[in-house]
């Protein structure tokens, strides 16, 4: 019987003033982006942290391929062997060396060839080589996260593990660096898994989605699915910027509900040449290709949007429907 590749039980770790993560198990499947998604203090950080051995938990244990991951009290230099972190930080970065320096030094020098190779490879690979002769020191906050992540690929590591990795890359990299990283996960098989507060990361990358609040796993699966049928609206309120109802404001909508709340995303609601409920405009929200409207009838307000910029000017009058919401 094959052993799981990454594998945690009963894994608990309390702090005296509170935080931290409790009875987890998990399993991490090989070869895909596993994300890590949760409300600031919900254990995400330590759960990684644990996961890649600089944190030994207080009960349970982590398992890499059938053999323990020890923590820093029983390993001498923290963090398995198999494995790399990239967090915000650039502690590790020498700032006054250039980038190919600086990723080529964790390479060995007794094949002096194959460590050029391999420092080129990885640079090409990240879209990277314009910087290869730049410091680190005259980079952008975004272009030395790029080198942070180029320094934990070169050496092939089997796992790579990302906290909050694209906090500082500006958008028009941060698209391109998510590609890189899910075709060296195609070309490769490495397994990532990541943290991250953006539901646009997450949703857009991962393979699998691990939903936790309070230091406990609430709710997982593929990233589709979590989004459009969340079991607890607290994921649903993670992943977007949700509409929230009560039964009697849910009514004004035209949806009946024996439950608390309702929870509708903007994209489930559309506009109705005729009949269905009145609503007004109140506040057009810009977004480039596409609109936000805060639309109003009898005091409930719903965020929906529009595909049409420009159709609509504050004011207009709309006639709604809503093709879809979870209820809780």
């Amino acid at each position: 019987m094959d052993k799981p590749f990454l594998k945690t039980t009963s894994l608990n770790k309390l702090y005296p003033g509170g935080g931290g993560i409790k009875d987890i198990h998990l399993e991490i499947q090989p070869g895909q982006i596993t994300a890590i998604i949760g409300a600031s203090g919900s254990g995400k950080s330590t759960l990684l942290s644990l996961l890649y051995g600089l944190l030994s938990p207080d009960t349970g244990e982590v398992n890499f391929k059938g053999e323990r991951v020890w923590g820093p009290e029983e390993k001498l230099i923290p963090g398995h062997d198999a494995m790399k972190m990239v967090t915000q930080a650039e502690d590790d970065l020498n700032l006054f060396a250039r980038v190919r320096e600086n990723v080529s030094i964790l390479l060995p020098n007794t094949d002096l060839r194959a460590k050029e190779e391999k420092t080129n490879n990885i640079l090409t690979r990240l879209r990277m080589t314009a910087l290869a002769d730049k410091r680190v020191n005259d980079l952008s906050g975004g272009e030395r996260q790029r080198v942070a992540i180029a320094r934990a690929l070169v050496t092939e590591p089997e796992v790579l593990l990302l906290d909050e990795p694209f906090n500082q890359v500006d958008t028009s990299f941060r698209d391109g660096l998510q590609e890189d990283i899910r075709q060296v996960v195609k070309d490769t098989g490495l397994t990532v898994i990541m943290v991250s507060h953006d539901p646009a990361e997450v949703l857009s990358m991962a393979d699998e989605l691990i939903v936790l609040k309070n230091g406990g796993i609430i709710e997982a699966g593929n990233p589709q699915k979590v989004y459009n049928d969340p079991q607890y609206l607290y994921t649903a309120k993670l992943l977007a910027r949700c509409n929230v109802l009560s039964a009697g404001e849910a009514s004004v909508c035209g949806v009946r509900t024996q439950k608390q709340q309702v929870m509708i995303y903007p994209e489930w609601i559309e506009t109705r040449r005729f009949g269905g409920s009145k609503w007004t405009v109140k506040q057009l929200l810009f977004r480039g290709f596409y609109e936000e409207l805060l639309v109003e009838n009898n005091g409930v307000i719903l965020r929906m949007l529009n595909g049409e910029p420009g159709k609509y000017g504050e004011g207009s009058n709309l006639s709604l429907k809503i093709k879809k919401w979870v209820e809780y």
